[in-house]
């Protein structure tokens, strides 16, 4: 088992979560962070800190679309060990469905 980003952080990108991650297995894109499915230990510490509720275990249906990008990107965007700042528009898209057709982007965010 592993935790996974769903799209429920795209354009929240809270990294509350960053800073329990006892193995940082965390990575930035430009609006969403995602999980490496392969050094996630399952210990369940960043669920809930995440205040869009956008972390969920990979046990939950309906969850292969966002675990195929969790993989993927956690492979290819920098590595995010220390919170920061949300975006200033974060609590404006907590809550709003179709995120991920309307703002994901395979761009890398910043990391460390």
């Amino acid at each position: 088992m592993t935790y996974v980003v769903t799209e429920a952080c795209i354009k929240c990108k809270y990294t509350d979560c960053v800073d329990v991650c006892p193995v940082d297995c965390f990575y930035e894109g430009e609006n969403m962070l995602v999980i490496n499915p392969s050094e996630c230990i399952d210990c369940g510490v960043c669920e809930p800190e995440c205040p869009a509720e956008a972390i969920l275990p990979d046990t939950e249906e309906g969850l292969e679309k966002m675990l195929e990008i969790n993989t993927k990107y956690s492979a290819e965007w920098p590595n995010i060990t220390v919170s920061r700042e949300a975006p200033a528009d974060a609590d404006e898209h907590k809550d709003e469905e179709g995120k991920f057709e309307k703002y994901f982007s395979t761009e890398p965010g910043e990391g460390d």
